[in-house]
């Protein structure tokens, strides 16, 4: 009865919402035209782009954590108790093997997360999944010179560590609350009928596919980098081998299964959320370069210089936009030849990967808002404060 009200409520805000929209948003206005046209041009990039390489192998990645990876196991590494150094160690550099953006990390922080990662180091691999990409860390390094590059590196583990200790220590308590109940689970066998070297094999299978299908073309920015986009099929269709032979031998029907049904639950929970993230960036901000309700002209102005409030308007820019991977880097080069200062630079370079207003709205239906405004705001501040000292000393 409860969830059915729940539900009613919901659609009834939804009803008024839409209402307002429709009496007030005045449709014939240009701005607002093209502010519409460059939603759903947006999400038509997503969609081609993102969704069947990145999102939907991250949606198996995070359906095989929650069937096949021991629970004690994750409780025991990344729980809350386990060992800080190992815990937030791993967290904190995972992005370098995973290049992701802020929306394809999403299903799989849900994965370890919901199989008893302490809030932690969940968040902690959360911000370093997009943020510590190795080829961008490289092209940082080549456009914007070395002070750049090392203070985005540097910066983005060590944030990575600083975001998820605070918010371990502000939300200890429902942590430990969460623990204990995953404590009442009782063992189940089945989670290691692989095996740890069968599991290691099946789950770098997929994360290999979903690493090498989307490898980037540097443009000359690593001879080494090109030499495995030039072959990232052929790398991709090697991985995929391996798990057809690892899903045919290895695994029950049953196993299959319950597989696909949690793959399809975490897509059905986290879609939707997506989907009207990546509309409501693009009817704001629009694509690279394309203007929407919110001109880039006025973002070129804000992020000028190097204050206080012009780092925080680009941390703030940054949180708000969605970057697929890697595209943060020719953008922030177009900014700072309109005027961008050093420090905003920085600043949104370590803000914008991180974070988009698509995935703020995942992530709110996971942790809430309490915990998912905490942690935009340690984002958003941690960047600002960066990038105001960068500018002052580099």
């Amino acid at each position: 009865m409860a969830a059915r009200k729940l539900s009613s409520n919901m659609t009834l805000g939804i009803i008024v919402m839409v209402f307002i929209a429709a009496y007030f948003v005045p449709f014939d206005s240009i701005r607002v035209g093209r502010a519409i046209q460059e939603a759903f041009l947006m999400l038509g990039e997503y969609a081609r782009q993102h969704v069947l390489l990145c999102l939907v192998p991250a949606m198996f990645i995070a359906g095989a954590i929650t069937v096949f990876l021991n629970q004690q196991a994750v409780i025991r590494y990344l729980g809350p108790k386990a060992p800080k150094v190992v815990a937030y160690g791993v967290a904190s550099v995972s992005g370098a093997i995973l290049a992701v953006c802020s929306c394809s990390v999403l299903p799989i922080f849900k994965g370890i997360y919901k199989k008893g990662a302490g809030l932690g180091p969940a968040v902690s691999f959360l911000y370093s999944g997009p943020a510590i990409n190795i080829l961008a860390i490289v092209l940082s390094y080549k456009i914007f010179g070395w002070k750049i590059g090392l203070a985005r590196m540097v910066g983005a583990v060590l944030f990575a560590v600083i975001i998820g200790m605070v918010m371990q220590v502000l939300f200890h308590k429902d942590d430990d609350k969460r623990l204990s109940d995953e404590r009442m689970f009782k063992y189940n066998k089945d989670e290691e009928c692989l095996g740890l070297g069968r599991m290691i094999i099946y789950m770098t299978s997929m994360i290999g596919i979903l690493i090498f299908i989307n490898w980037a073309d540097s443009n000359g920015g690593s001879a080494v980098w090109d030499s495995i986009y030039k072959y990232k099929y052929w790398i991709t269709g090697g991985f995929t081998l391996v798990l057809l032979y690892t899903l045919i031998k290895w695994f029950r029907k049953d196993d299959l299964v319950m597989w696909g049904r949690e793959t399809r639950d975490f897509s059905l929970q986290i879609m939707p959320y997506l989907f009207f993230g990546v509309l409501a960036a693009g009817f704001l901000l629009g694509r690279p370069n394309h203007d929407a309700l919110i001109p880039t002209s006025w973002v070129a102005s804000i992020v000028g210089g190097n204050s206080i409030l012009s780092n925080l308007g680009a941390a703030i820019s940054g949180a708000f936009m969605y970057f697929a991977t890697l595209t943060e880097v020719p953008i922030v080069q177009g900014l700072l030849g309109a005027g961008m200062g050093k420090g905003p630079a920085l600043a949104l370079l370590l803000a914008g990967p991180s974070l988009s207003l698509p995935s703020m709205l995942v992530i709110n239906g996971e942790l809430g808002i309490k915990k998912t405004s905490v942690y935009v705001l340690l984002v958003v501040v941690l960047s600002a404060f960066a990038g105001w000292i960068f500018g002052m000393i580099g």
